[in-house]
């Protein structure tokens, strides 16, 4: 995980910004203006910066020229502005930005380019331009999807239908045999289907480490839906928390 400084003089967004990124693991720091984000990045060394473009002291495009004409840009910057225009994302690039994210920033959009920018080959990367000036910085990182493979250990008719009153066994290959659950049919479709759900969204969160952020965009739920709804299932959130805590 990485130190992650956030600048943005809006609060809101700072704060929402901060909790994504808490949840996945990350260590942030806040800033709300150029001064600050000076100071911090001094400081800590951030691995990467998330700036925004439109602040009242110091625009963002103008701290991200001082840190390259300083040699300060160590770090991969994403830009981050809710009045942007092609030419400032070009701009922004033409100085160094890996990114060029437009408020409001979903969440799937955030994730996604702060992945891209944390796996930059070096340090080095971050000075210049990015080559064909596209803008984002490519993850090279493969990408795999574990497949849950689901069988039936029971009777079946004629038809390939099950039989009255069997079991349907799932085993999901990524978490291994111990973590099969079985269903019973023979029961009420809601009965039926929140013992599944509940099942789902166990596997997720303990496939995803209790990152809520991370199931959320998996599942493709909102983030107050998905809490409604585990709680509603019944679902012992505690246990899938990082490191066991609550």
């Amino acid at each position: 995980m990485a130190t992650i400084l956030v600048v943005d003089d809006e609060l809101g967004i700072r704060a929402l910004l901060s909790e994504i990124l808490a949840d996945e693991g990350h260590t942030v720091e806040l800033a709300e203006n150029a001064a600050q984000a000076r100071a911090v990045r001094e400081r800590l060394q951030p691995e990467l910066v998330l700036l925004d473009i439109w602040m009242p002291d110091v625009d963002g495009i103008s701290l991200l020229k001082e840190w390259g004409a300083n040699g300060q840009l160590t770090m991969p910057v994403i830009m981050m502005s809710g009045h942007g225009t092609i030419d400032t994302a070009v701009e922004a690039t033409k100085f160094g930005a890996m990114a060029f994210l437009e408020k409001p920033i979903t969440l799937q959009k955030l994730l996604r380019a702060v992945e891209q920018a944390l796996a930059k080959p070096g340090p080095s990367a971050a000075h210049g331009p990015l080559a064909h000036g596209s803008g984002t910085y490519a993850s090279t990182a493969p990408q795999s999807a574990a497949v849950t493979p689901m069988r039936a250990d029971a009777t079946y008719l004629h038809d390939g239908a099950l039989a009255p009153g069997a079991h349907l066994h799932i085993a999901p290959q990524a978490l291994g045999p111990q973590s099969e659950q079985s269903f019973e049919l023979d029961r009420p479709l809601r009965e039926a289907r929140d013992a599944f759900e509940k099942s789902y969204f166990e596997f997720h969160l303990a496939k995803e480490n209790g990152s809520m952020t991370r199931v959320a965009e998996k599942t493709g739920l909102e983030r107050t839906h998905l809490y409604r709804k585990l709680k509603q299932l019944g679902v012992d959130l505690s246990r899938n928390k990082r490191g066991g805590s609550a």
